[in-house]
C-alpha cells in the first residue's frame, strides 16, 4: 500500500489564515491591516510575511482552502445524483446552502477579489474556479448528449446563465446580511432556467 505523505500546515500560518477569516467576518478586507491579522493571530507581523507574498496573496490563499472545502461537499452532493438536470440542480442547491453558510468564503469570491487583475492568475481561479465551471460544462454536454438540453445554445452561455443568477441571487443577501432561503430560490432557479434549455 502506498503511503501518502499530508503535509502538516504550519501552527503560524494556520493562526494567520483564522486570524483573517474572524476578520473578515467583521469588517471589509481593505480596512483590515496586516498589523490586526497578527494582533488577532497572536503572532509577529513578519511572520505573515513568511509564508505569504502580501495581505492579498493572504486572502486568495484563504480562497483556496475554502473553495476546496466546498469543491468536497459538492462532489459528495452530486454522488447518487442521476440525470443532467438533477446534477445541475443539486449543484445549485450546494452552492446556494454554501454561499448562505459560508459566509467569509462567499464575501471573498463575490466581492473582495472580483476586480483584482491578481485574482485571475491565483491558484484560487486557476484550480478551483475554473474546476467548478469545468464541472457544470461537463454536465451540461452531458445532458446534450443524452437529450435531455437542448443543443441550440450554447454550453458556456447556459453555464454563463446558471453562475451568474446564483451570483445575483446570493450577492444583496451577503451585502445587507440577510439570510438566503436555499430551498426557494433553489426551485425558482431551476424552474426559470430549466425552462428555457430543457429538450423538449
Amino acid at each position: 500500500m502506498t503511503k501518502v505523505n499530508i503535509k502538516k500546515i504550519p501552527p503560524g500560518r494556520l493562526k494567520i489564515t483564522r486570524s483573517l477569516k474572524t476578520l473578515l467576518g467583521e469588517k471589509d478586507f481593505n480596512s483590515i491591516t496586516t498589523a490586526e491579522i497578527a494582533k488577532t493571530a497572536g503572532v509577529t507581523e513578519g511572520l505573515i510575511y513568511k509564508y505569504f507574498a502580501d495581505k492579498r496573496d493572504l486572502l486568495f490563499k484563504v480562497l483556496l482552502e475554502l473553495f476546496e472545502q466546498f469543491l468536497l461537499q459538492m462532489g459528495k452532493d452530486l454522488k447518487g445524483v442521476e440525470g443532467s438536470l438533477n446534477k445541475l440542480r443539486s449543484i445549485m442547491q450546494t452552492t446556494l446552502s454554501w454561499y448562505d453558510r459560508q459566509r467569509v468564503f462567499t464575501r471573498i469570491l463575490l466581492v473582495e477579489v472580483r476586480n483584482s487583475p491578481d485574482f485571475f492568475k491565483s491558484e484560487a481561479y486557476q484550480q478551483c474556479v475554473r474546476n467548478y465551471s469545468r464541472i457544470i460544462m461537463d454536465i451540461i454536454h452531458e445532458g446534450m448528449d443524452h437529450g435531455e438540453i437542448r443543443k441550440d445554445i450554447k454550453p458556456s452561455v447556459i453555464r454563463q446563465v446558471i453562475q451568474g443568477s446564483i451570483e445575483h441571487v446570493c450577492l444583496p443577501a451577503i451585502i445587507f446580511h440577510r439570510e438566503i432561503e436555499v430551498e426557494p430560490a433553489t426551485e425558482d432557479l431551476c424552474r426559470t432556467i430549466f425552462m428555457g434549455i430543457q429538450q423538449s
